[in-house]
């Protein structure tokens, strides 16, 4: 498009839509199928059927994922770092080092990565889950079962020592027993056009666009884009993009960053609003929350 002067704030619009339909089309590929930047990763050549718990850890990188696939055993997907996708039948939703997933066995699934993750997933033989939950579960992750997925992966290279892996074992069956089911952090939609606006903005959190704003480039009313997004959702734009600011600003914190440049990323005003927005969602400053979970 050739930008004249006059036409400067015009052309301004035309190319922000165009970056916009961009990243949709993007998204839209992947989930159609056709992927255009996603790359499908096979899992490690070394795994072998839980007996009765196998570690799964690989890095993934930026818009990478395991293909639908299912097991007959149960699974605990989870990443030490970086944020997953989990997709199942009827929902998707993103995850955080805070919490796993738990798939009985038989549960179709996919699992990718947006910005990349260090995956850390627990392969658990059906008789060592007795007791687990019958349906897909979100739970919060502690420090002790962080200690102790991170354990695992030191066994693999000392399988001399199976009595003390077999009391890891154990411990890591126990805390998932007496976890609570959450929640999920941020569910996700799982229609083309949505999924690449939420995309977009997880990308880009300080994105202040209004839903009339995000409409009009979407080519659709804001009534329309409503109904959609609280139908795939179950919450309006403006609660699901405060959802995902709070659920960055973990990310962004046990990842090391300072509470002001948290601040800036998200796109609020000042620290302080962020601090309070934080404190009214969470019940704690952003710092006592880290604290708590560190």
């Amino acid at each position: 498009m050739d930008c004249g002067q006059s036409a400067a704030g015009r052309c301004l619009i035309y190319n922000r839509f165009l970056i916009v339909r961009l990243s949709i089309t993007r998204q839209s590929m992947y989930n159609s199928g056709q992927k255009l930047d996603w790359q499908a990763v096979a899992p490690p050549p070394d795994t072998k059927p839980p007996a009765p718990l196998t570690m799964r850890a690989q890095s993934l990188p930026p818009r990478s994922y395991f293909p639908e696939h299912a097991h007959d055993w149960g699974q605990l997907v989870y990443a030490i770092s970086g944020v997953l996708t989990v997709t199942i039948v009827g929902r998707s939703f993103v995850i955080s080092p805070e919490q796993a997933v738990w798939l009985p066995s038989g549960i179709i699934h996919r699992v990718g990565s947006l910005l990349g993750a260090e995956f850390r997933s627990l392969w658990i033989a059906s008789e060592a889950g007795v007791g687990f939950p019958r349906e897909p579960t979100v739970h919060a992750v502690g420090p002790l079962l962080k200690a102790l997925i991170a354990e695992t992966v030191d066994l693999r290279s000392n399988e001399n020592d199976r009595g003390y892996a077999g009391r890891v074992t154990d411990l890591i069956l126990d805390q998932l027993r007496r976890a609570a089911p959450i929640p999920a952090a941020l569910q996700w939609p799982q229609g083309e056009v949505l999924a690449g606006l939420c995309a977009a903005l997880y990308a880009d959190p300080a994105d202040a666009r209004s839903a009339e704003e995000w409409a009009r480039e979407l080519g659709m009313s804001s009534r329309t884009l409503t109904r959609r997004f609280e139908a795939e959702i179950g919450m309006s734009l403006r609660s699901w993009r405060r959802r995902m600011r709070l659920f960055k600003a973990v990310e962004l914190l046990g990842g090391g960053m300072d509470v002001t440049s948290v601040a800036l990323e998200l796109g609020y005003g000042s620290p302080s609003a962020f601090i309070y927005a934080f404190r009214t969602e969470m019940g704690m400053p952003p710092q006592a929350y880290m604290n708590r979970a560190s």
